[in-house]
């Protein structure tokens, strides 16, 4: 870590803990009745608590931060003039809020012209905060965390995602049916960053998903990255995918996969 990454580390991690903390506090007010937007099709939606999460912590970075810029999932967009730009999703895994399951979380990172400098998940309802710093490592819970390297393909827990787009989801389920016959197992949990936060404290083997934003992986693709994990996208839009895992293991499903660097 440089010391220009160090200072600037020093001052934007405590400000995404503490926004992301406040967010998380408000989404644990889960409400009885839900106003849905749809998104980029029916099944894409947001609550107005994505809303809500999103304009708190855009007001608590900007109090501090004026001259930083945002990216927010719900539309947020502020042009940076520090050259500093938060990448923010104020609750990824909303299918998973909206049926009341666990895992849905805040995610929430801060870039520069060089990627995330840092990143923090925070997913109250499983008790798991995620950070990590460019060059300063990963953490969960305050704890130092690595990702599970070496793993045998056949020894592995993946997780995977479909997207939004089910016209997409045929050469989803492609991928899908190339890993089943081999694999430990695999789980399909609904939220990304953490997906991407369970690859990097070992929970989960590997993960990876067509059609993510960078939203859903700017903070958690550093903590994975931190964590020792090898964090790549390939192909296109709107397939490219993103992939993490442990090195060997990315070796093995980038293979099996079929997945070229873009």
């Amino acid at each position: 870590m440089t010391p220009e990454t160090s200072r600037l580390a020093s001052e934007l991690l405590p400000l995404a803990r503490k926004v992301a903390q406040a967010a998380g506090q408000l989404l644990m007010q889960r409400p009885t009745h839900f106003d849905l937007t749809e998104k980029s099709v029916a099944i894409d939606f947001a609550t107005q608590m994505d809303k809500k999460a999103e304009a708190l912590i855009v007001e608590g970075i900007l109090a501090a931060r004026p001259d930083d810029g945002i990216i927010g999932e719900e539309g947020s967009a502020v042009e940076s003039k520090s050259g500093i730009t938060w990448v923010i999703d104020p609750l990824d895994g909303t299918v998973n809020y909206f049926y009341g399951l666990p895992g849905w979380n805040v995610s929430i990172a801060a870039k520069d012209k060089d990627g995330s400098i840092v990143g923090v998940v925070t997913a109250p309802t499983i008790n798991s905060t995620w950070w990590a710093t460019r060059g300063g490592g990963a953490f969960y819970n305050g704890h130092q965390i690595h990702c599970n390297d070496p793993i045998a393909l056949d020894r592995s827990l993946i997780a995977t995602g479909f997207q939004y787009d089910v016209s997409h989801r045929i050469s989803q389920l492609e991928d899908f049916s190339k890993l089943v016959p081999i694999v430990r197992d695999l789980r399909r949990n609904g939220a990304a960053a953490v997906d991407l936060c369970h690859v990097a404290m070992g929970a989960l083997d590997g993960y990876y998903e067509a059609g993510l934003k960078e939203w859903d992986w700017a903070a958690g693709g550093l903590v994975a990255t931190e964590a020792g994990a090898r964090f790549v996208q390939y192909g296109q839009e709107p397939l490219r995918t993103t992939l993490a895992a442990g090195p060997t293991l990315h070796g093995h499903l980038t293979s099996l996969l079929g997945f070229t660097a873009s």
